[in-house]
C-alpha cells in the first residue's frame, strides 16, 4: 500500500474515532444545541476551503444534496442520543458494522448487485460481533439499541452518497460543506426559545469540544478521500475501518467504560465482517 495512501487513512481513522470521543464527553450536554453550534463552527471554518475548491454544485443537485443532508442530521442526533445512553465502546463500533452491512443489503435488493461468499461471510461475523457486544442480551441495551438504529442512517447516506458523487458528480467538498450548512440552517429554529439560553452555557463548557468536532467531522471523511485516489478502494476501505478498534480502546482507557476485553473482541469481528464485506 502507497505509504501516504496509509498514513491518510490512519489519520483520517483517528480522526473520525475522535470526533465521536468529543460527542460522547459532551453527551451530557443538550444535543440539539451542542450538534448546533458543531455545523455553524464547521460551516465557518470550512469556508475558506469550499471557496478555494470551487466545487459548487448545479442547482439542480441542491435537493439531492438536502435529501444526504437530512440523513446525515438524522444521523448526529441519533449518535448524540445514543451516547447519551450508551457507551463509545458499544454505540460506536455496532453503529459502524451495522451501516456497511445494511448498505450491501440495499445494494443487493434494490441496485442489483450480488453479494460473494465471502461478502455474506462478512455480514454474518458483523451479526456475531454485535451479539457479543449486547452480552447476549445482559450487556448496554440501549447502546446496543441506539447503534443499531445509527447504523440504518449510515447505511442510507452511504447508499445516497455513493450514487451522488457517481451518478450526478456532485463534489465530495461541495457534499460536505454544504451538508454542514444544511444541518445547522435545519437547526437553528429548534435553538430558539428555551433553548436560546443554552447555547452560551453549551459553549462556554464544551467549545474545545465543539472546534474539534467541528474540524474532525469533514476532515475524516476528506482525507479518505485523499487516500482513495493514491490506493485501491478495496485496501483503503477496510483500512479506514480500524477506528472501530481505536474508538473501543479510547472509551475503555480515556471514559473508564468496562468489559474492555470483551468489547475489543466483538470489536475485532465486526472489524472482520467490514473488511469482508469491503473486499468482497
Amino acid at each position: 500500500m502507497n505509504p501516504l495512501a496509509l498514513a491518510l487513512v490512519l489519520v483520517a481513522a483517528f480522526s473520525h474515532a475522535g470526533w465521536n470521543l468529543l460527542s460522547k464527553q459532551a453527551a451530557k450536554a443538550d444535543g440539539v444545541v451542542f450538534l448546533w453550534l458543531v455545523a455553524a463552527a464547521s460551516t465557518v471554518l470550512w469556508t475558506p476551503a469550499a471557496l478555494v475548491s470551487g466545487a459548487m454544485p448545479s442547482w439542480r443537485a441542491v435537493p439531492l444534496i438536502c435529501v444526504s443532508a437530512s440523513l446525515h442530521l438524522a444521523y448526529f442526533v441519533l449518535l448524540q442520543r445514543g451516547y447519551r445512553h450508551g457507551d463509545l465502546s458499544v454505540v460506536y463500533p455496532v453503529a459502524r458494522g451495522t451501516g456497511p452491512m445494511l448498505a450491501s443489503a440495499v445494494a443487493v435488493l434494490f441496485l442489483g448487485e450480488h453479494p460473494t461468499h465471502l461478502g455474506v461471510a462478512g455480514i454474518l461475523l458483523v451479526g456475531v460481533g454485535v451479539f457479543l457486544l449486547s452480552g447476549g442480551g445482559a450487556g448496554d441495551v440501549k447502546g446496543l439499541l441506539f447503534g443499531l438504529v445509527t447504523g440504518l442512517f449510515i447505511a442510507g447516506y452511504t447508499v445516497w452518497d455513493a450514487q451522488m458523487v457517481k451518478e450526478f458528480a456532485v463534489a465530495p467538498m461541495a457534499l460536505i460543506y454544504l451538508g454542514e450548512m444544511f444541518r445547522m440552517l435545519a437547526i437553528t429554529p429548534f435553538v430558539g426559545g428555551g433553548r436560546r439560553r443554552l447555547v452560551a452555557e453549551v459553549w462556554r463548557e464544551h467549545w474545545p469540544r465543539v472546534l474539534g468536532a467541528a474540524v474532525l467531522v469533514p476532515l475524516s471523511y476528506l482525507l479518505a478521500l485523499f487516500a482513495f485516489r493514491l490506493a485501491p478502494v478495496s485496501v483503503v476501505a477496510p483500512m479506514r475501518e480500524v477506528s472501530v478498534l481505536i474508538a473501543v480502546v479510547m472509551g475503555g482507557r480515556l471514559l473508564a467504560e468496562g468489559d474492555l476485553r470483551r468489547r475489543l473482541l466483538a470489536a475485532g469481528v465486526i472489524l472482520g465482517g467490514m473488511v469482508a464485506i469491503a473486499i468482497s
